[in-house]
């Protein structure tokens, strides 16, 4: 960071606070009003802690590898727009009209790299290239894509807007490594307007063109920076598709006998998008996925066994059968670990202290209810059918994939608030149950889930 940084921070900060301040009427409502300015003050504040924490205390990192690309770009802009414009739209091609700025670019052939490094590029045209407004405008993105699935979840429940608050925007970790100039942020931003526009195109069917452009776009930028969350998105999503079209069925008989030919057809079009969307690609192709996650696991653990964060979920050769052997201890490294007698340093302890969290709400919930009326209710209420399974799916992913905490704190942010969520909806059914009250899950005049 420079003097520029302390100069333009607070100017900027506040032009965004003015146009927070106007936004936010027609953005929230009575229940949500009041999370809104804390919940963008803690990306922003993220956004800084980040770049502070990784230039004292690691002494550089990714987020710097970044800033040091983009500015590459953003000096394109600034010698010759045209140039910069060539280079904003290359794709790792050759150019000598570029090569003056790409040659030091060590991301410039890694696209998913380099995508983040545009994004920081175009930040910095109209931040003068200073680290942390970018970095604000890097929190600003993950804030919209968080509210809009903030505001899904209260679609669904506005009761609980308290509970999907703390979800979305309270977790230290999530706002943490989810605000800065990181793959992270984008991928938390984009993730949310993914799931904010699947659900009023396909559930709600409210807005749809306008609904299923957000939707594209958003799984565009999934796909392109993280594309494993897309590929763990999908089938949940298809599935819920498929449930609550098999519920407007209303003849009882015919809709038991659809059920398992709608479930079918969900894991079908799953395995054709995660087969297809892959397809060639050298890094996420099915066929090599379990290749890559053996040696990616590997070498993230062999780098990390001096600091102590290293973890073993035990051995496979990379084929499917043996990941599928590791799974469940790769989704309980994922939901669960570090424990807290695992930590090694402070940025542990606030994940080990979430874990524990997840820890008491899971075994709590699934014992005071009873593990087959918990699987039941999960089963039966499509939120919880695709929150759970797309956790799961994520949890099984990056718990394969990292190999040390160091790693594997960034990698399942998306799926915390869909898990935690997931579990205070459970929450609320065993409480009303309990006290013999029947759920509210929807406002006045809005549209009520359907359970299948």
């Amino acid at each position: 960071m420079e003097l520029k940084d302390l100069l333009l921070t607070p100017i900027y900060l506040l032009l965004f606070y003015m146009i927070a301040y106007q936004v936010r009427p027609k953005a929230t409502n009575k229940l949500t009003r009041k999370y809104f300015i804390p919940a963008l003050t803690l990306k922003l504040g993220g956004a800084i802690a980040l770049g502070l924490i990784y230039q004292f205390y690691y002494g550089g990192g990714d987020t710097f590898n970044y800033y040091f690309h983009s500015k590459l770009v953003t000096q394109a802009f600034y010698d010759d727009p045209t140039v910069g414009l060539q280079l904003f739209l290359s794709n790792g091609e050759f150019n000598p009209a570029t090569i003056k700025y790409t040659s030091p670019m060590y991301w410039y052939h890694s696209p998913t790299e380099f995508i983040i490094v545009k994004i920081g590029a175009l930040f910095g045209v109209i931040g003068f290239n200073s680290y942390t407004i970018i970095a604000i405008f890097f929190a600003l993105v993950s804030f919209t894509g968080m509210w809009a699935m903030y505001l899904t979840f209260n679609k669904l429940y506005p009761h609980l807007h308290k509970h999907f608050a703390i979800a979305c925007f309270f977790m230290p970790s999530v706002f943490f490594w989810g605000s800065g100039f990181m793959k992270d942020s984008i991928t938390m931003g984009a993730l949310g307007w993914l799931f904010y526009g699947f659900y009023a195109a396909f559930i709600e069917k409210k807005s749809f063109i306008k609904s299923l452009i957000i939707t594209l776009l958003a799984a565009w930028l999934v796909y392109n920076v993280k594309v494993y969350v897309l590929l763990s998105f999908l089938p949940p999503a298809l599935f819920w598709i498929f449930s609550e079209n098999n519920k407007r069925i209303k003849n009882a008989a015919v809709r038991n006998l659809l059920k398992p030919v709608f479930i079918g057809l969900g894991l079908v079009f799953a395995y054709f998008g995660a087969t297809k969307l892959t397809e060639g690609d050298d890094k996420y192709d099915v066929d090599k996925i379990g290749e890559r996650t053996k040696i990616n696991s590997e070498y993230l653990t062999s780098s990390m066994v001096a600091t102590g964060s290293a973890y073993n979920i035990g051995t496979f050769d990379g084929s499917i059968g043996s990941m599928l052997a590791v799974a469940p201890q790769a989704v309980v490294v994922s939901l669960f670990r570090p424990f807290l007698w695992e930590v090694r340093n402070p940025i542990m302890l606030l994940s080990a202290v979430e874990a524990m969290i997840f820890i008491y709400l899971t075994v709590f919930l699934f014992y005071k209810t009873g593990f087959g009326k918990s699987f039941k209710l999960i089963s039966t209420t499509p939120i919880l059918t695709f929150s759970f399974i797309f956790s799961l799916v994520l949890a099984f992913a990056v718990g394969t994939n990292s190999g040390n905490f160091g790693t594997l704190v960034r990698y399942k942010i998306p799926l915390m608030p869909f898990y935690l969520s997931a579990l205070y909806i459970m929450r609320y059914y065993f409480v009303t149950k309990k006290q013999n009250i029947k759920p509210k899950t929807s406002l006045p005049g809005t549209r009520r889930p359907a359970t299948v």
